[in-house]
């Protein structure tokens, strides 16, 4: 009867009896154990293949054996050290083993510090977050779950994710409406972010830049990207913005003068009745809110006129700012959307909830060293913030 040939059958009994009672005493190494046993099995397995078997004498082998040397993979987000036989071919050039390779392939470790960063881990706490602090698999020196060690893997992996998606085709998303708006990082350093909504009211995060403002050179280097990955500046979409005169110049001039542009209705609101005595408040919100829930723009602007007449007495100055932009105000009404969605697209609360997100991914940041840095954090937790999004309603 033909023995199998699963890695299973090359596993040693010593090893099975080491790893049943490494069960007993503890699931981790007794997991480490396996692993390291499987691996090895399949290395063997690999060099049975290169070289024919252990002290085998057939002609023909494109291969020899050279002994064993030791190596690192990856276990619970650290390394361990296992041993690995080493290969040779004929002409004496060293042959890697398929089954060690792909032990090497996979970026465990750099996945293991993106996620735990995104999801506020410290790197002076990543040893305890692998290892249980009374286990007893160590982390000696090289293990790979030092600070400096950690950081260094979030780097390569955040800056190389970021390179991706900011390259990402966008022409084959059917975006009909766009969010544009600033995160504020630190005093010079602002990022411009936009999501984007398709037909089916899918949400995607599609770049961000880095200025000291949001000025209108800022506003256009994030359009430029996104016309230079695909989007095509012929299409009429809504783009929902925060109020930011730049950013209506920029989206103007790139898309067309006669793109339809929606001010988010929260931001004007707020920044509304800031500036009137707190007797007033409720009486402004309830009339701009009136207004925004009428299906005919005509007479929700006629409200809006009537409201700032009202306040030119008390307040000239707040009065000027209501009729501030009042078309764009009420470009959803005009556009006439049911009213859920409408709802959904008169603010920037979609892009506001994935600044929260950015916002709390970074928190463990003390200080930021320069652009670039902001750049790799706030683009992997724009990524981690998609996870979660969910379809626009109607």
């Amino acid at each position: 009867m033909k023995k199998p040939t699963t890695p299973a059958a090359f596993v040693p009994a010593a090893i099975v009896e080491d790893a049943l009672q490494d069960v007993r005493a503890s699931f981790e190494r007794f997991c480490l154990t396996a692993g390291i046993a499987t691996l090895a099995s399949m290395m063997e397995e690999d060099a049975r293949g290169l070289c024919g078997p252990r002290y085998g004498r057939e002609d023909g082998k494109s291969a020899y054996r050279w002994g064993k040397t030791k190596g690192k993979i990856g276990f619970h987000g650290g390394k361990v050290e296992v041993d690995r036989p080493r290969v040779r071919a004929r002409d004496g050039q060293e042959l890697t083993l398929p089954s060690w390779e792909a032990a090497l392939s996979e970026d465990l470790l750099g996945q293991w510090a993106m996620n735990l960063m995104l999801i506020n881990v410290s790197t002076r706490k990543f040893g305890r977050a692998v290892r249980l602090p009374g286990g007893d698999i160590p982390a000696p020196k090289g293990a790979g779950v030092t600070k400096s060690a950690v950081s260094r893997r979030f780097v390569a992996l955040s800056a190389e994710r970021m390179k991706e998606w900011m390259a990402a085709d966008l022409s084959k998303l059917d975006l009909l409406v766009i969010q544009i708006d600033g995160i504020h990082i630190k005093e010079d350093l602002i990022l411009l972010a936009a999501v984007g909504v398709d037909g089916n009211g899918d949400k995607h995060p599609l770049g961000v830049v880095e200025g000291a403002t949001e000025n209108a050179a800022v506003c256009q280097a994030l359009l430029d990207n996104m016309v230079g990955r695909g989007l095509d500046p012929a299409v009429c979409r809504l783009f929902i913005i925060d109020g930011s005169r730049a950013l209506s110049k920029a989206i103007r001039n790139t898309f067309g003068r006669h793109t339809p542009i929606q001010r988010c209705q929260v931001h004007k609101a707020r920044n509304i009745t800031e500036r009137l005595p707190k007797p007033l408040h409720a009486s402004v919100r309830k009339a701009l809110r009136q207004a925004w829930e009428l299906d005919d723009a005509d007479k929700a602007e006629k409200l809006i006129r009537n409201l700032a007449r009202r306040l030119e007495r008390d307040a000239p100055g707040v009065a000027g700012s209501i009729l501030e932009g009042i078309d764009e105000i009420l470009t959803v009404v005009r556009l006439g959307l049911p009213p859920d969605l409408r709802r959904s697209l008169a603010c920037t609360n979609i892009i506001e909830n994935m600044n929260g997100t950015v916002r709390q991914v970074c928190r463990n940041v003390k200080r930021w060293q320069d652009a670039s840095m902001a750049l790799r954090w706030t683009s992997a937790a724009m990524l981690e913030a998609a996870n979660g999004f969910r379809r626009l309603k109607a």
